[in-house]
């Protein structure tokens, strides 16, 4: 006989993930790490799978675990946005919440991503600060924003709530040449986190470069790459119209990934509010 899911092994599960570790997983429900491993086992016997392989480090999610957190952060938050629903009007979390966010990112999941929380949590106010990580940074040492969506390095590493790689796009002008070099880029201003990968995928396949243009600005770069002056790597949502993607037939490495993550303020971890928005942002990204 087949087993339904509970939502406290889903929920036990997806903040295993997030968290990196069960411990850590467990230390955000403010549950026993025993509890949550557990739980976490009770869902792999209902799946009849094995979602998460504990190493010395922490845990690795496993191919059906990744198909199942997919579906488990849409289940949350239909759950989640239940409960809100029924108690809009009664003990639903109010106040301000404040997101801080890499400008790449809020061009490509801000839209979506903020008109389901105000749907979700409509007697919140929310706050978005958009910044590179070096303007982000010092906000969260003071506790000036909740959740950070973004560079991994803005929070410490015990406020990291879940990590992912995304793959970059080499992207240019249709009428650009790619092939001779030094090859012109289009890249984002220092500090940048992305500009290592890039630089490193290039050197490594041979090529010579130069930086044509630079800003700290997406749609500064965007426009510089739509008018030809060079090839950009950019995320997949961020391409501007008229521009074309390369490949190794341009002369160009497989395009490098770079880490986002998002990171909690400490205290928070009980704040159902930023449950919602941190779910919503996750769904933005997931595959």
């Amino acid at each position: 006989m087949e087993r339904d899911f509970e939502i406290a092994d889903l929920r036990s599960f997806a903040a295993a993930v997030r968290a990196g570790s069960i411990t850590r997983g467990a230390a955000a429900l403010r549950l026993s790490q025993p509890t949550v491993s557990q739980r976490v086992q009770r869902l792999e016997r209902a799946a009849g799978e094995r979602l998460l392989l504990r190493e010395p480090r922490g845990i690795r999610i496993t191919p059906a675990g990744e198909t199942m957190l997919a579906y488990v952060e849409r289940v949350l938050a239909l759950h989640d946005e239940a409960r809100a629903a029924v108690v809009r009007h009664g003990d639903a979390p109010d106040g301000r919440r404040t997101l801080g966010l890499l400008e790449d990112l809020a061009v490509t999941i801000l839209p979506t991503a903020l008109a389901d929380f105000a749907a979700l949590r409509p007697r919140i106010d929310l706050e978005v600060i958009i910044g590179t990580a070096a303007t982000l940074r010092p906000l969260a040492d003071h506790g000036r924003v909740d959740l950070v969506f973004g560079d991994p390095s803005v929070m410490s590493e015990n406020a990291v709530r879940w990590r992912r790689r995304v793959p970059l796009s080499w992207v240019a002008a249709v009428s650009l040449d790619p092939l001779p070099d030094p090859l012109p880029l289009v890249m984002f201003s220092q500090p940048c986190q992305w500009r290592a990968p890039v630089l490193d995928a290039l050197s490594r396949r041979g090529r010579s470069w130069r930086i044509a243009f630079q800003s700290n600005s997406v749609h500064a770069v965007q426009a510089a790459v739509s008018a030809g002056i060079g090839v950009g790597a950019l995320l997949a949502g961020n391409i501007p119209a008229g521009a074309a993607r390369l490949s190794a037939r341009d002369g160009l490495p497989d395009p490098p990934e770079v880490e986002i993550a998002v990171s909690r303020r400490p205290g928070t971890e009980t704040d159902t509010a930023l449950d919602s928005l941190e779910r919503l942002l996750h769904r933005a990204v997931a595959p």
